[in-house]
């Protein structure tokens, strides 16, 4: 009796690992896009496009208006004209100020007081608005984009009496600042703050590995060539 019920322990141990090996084995067989909920088939109509626009200083995620809830970013009302909405991220002193000269950037580096989100409004896509700029331009699927958009929100910082985050003067005419949550740093930058937009997203991309646009731009090649 007691060989017996030895051996039907062997026999159930063997059974459950031969299952769990065969279940490990479908999920290495099963596409990316079966496991993540973020790529899009071109029959899908609720994909959505996302544009991420990077160079050697600059980093942004621009998105259609028309896609936009303003239920949850009640800030783009502040963008009655524009077709795009660019969003990107940065320290609350350097940021805002063309004139930043180095003793500020040493301080957002090491001592940043706060951040900031920079909102754009235009009309033309971002490749005509941004010629000279690497332009990743992805499809996202409607659960995936709902996670970016929350992000965004998520990014503003709103006070509990209003309903929306207080605007202050963009770079250019067309654009305005916006209180961010977060503090940017040497180690926590604007490009850092695109990956983690991706990650949340549901996009292959490890933000803990972003800091430089160089860093930036290996992730977002990763993705335009998975498989």
């Amino acid at each position: 009796m007691r060989r017996c019920s030895r051996i039907l322990m062997i026999r159930s141990a063997t059974a459950r690992c031969i299952l769990l090996l065969s279940l490990s084995f479908c999920l290495l067989l099963t596409p990316r896009e079966a496991i993540g909920s973020w790529a899009c088939i071109p029959e899908d109509d609720n994909c959505r496009p996302v544009s991420i626009v990077h160079d050697s200083w600059h980093a942004a995620i621009v998105l259609r208006k028309d896609d936009l809830p303003s239920a949850e970013l009640p800030e783009i009302a502040d963008f009655p004209e524009a077709g795009f909405i660019e969003f990107s991220w940065g320290d609350k002193d350097y940021f805002p100020d063309p004139n930043s000269g180095f003793s500020t950037a040493v301080k957002a580096a090491f001592w940043s007081s706060g951040s900031v989100l920079h909102l754009v409004g235009f009309q033309e896509n971002a490749r005509a608005f941004y010629p000279r700029s690497q332009i990743v331009e992805l499809r996202l699927s409607a659960p995936a984009y709902d996670r970016l958009v929350s992000f965004l929100s998520q990014s503003f910082s709103r006070s509990p009496e209003k309903r929306r985050a207080s605007a202050s003067s963009g770079l250019y005419p067309y654009s305005r600042f916006y209180p961010s949550t977060g503090k940017f740093s040497l180690m926590n930058t604007c490009n850092t703050w695109i990956a983690r937009a991706l990650e949340t997203a549901g996009l292959p991309v490890s933000a803990g590995l972003v800091i430089t646009a160089g860093q930036l731009a290996e992730e977002l090649d990763k993705i335009v060539h998975s498989p």
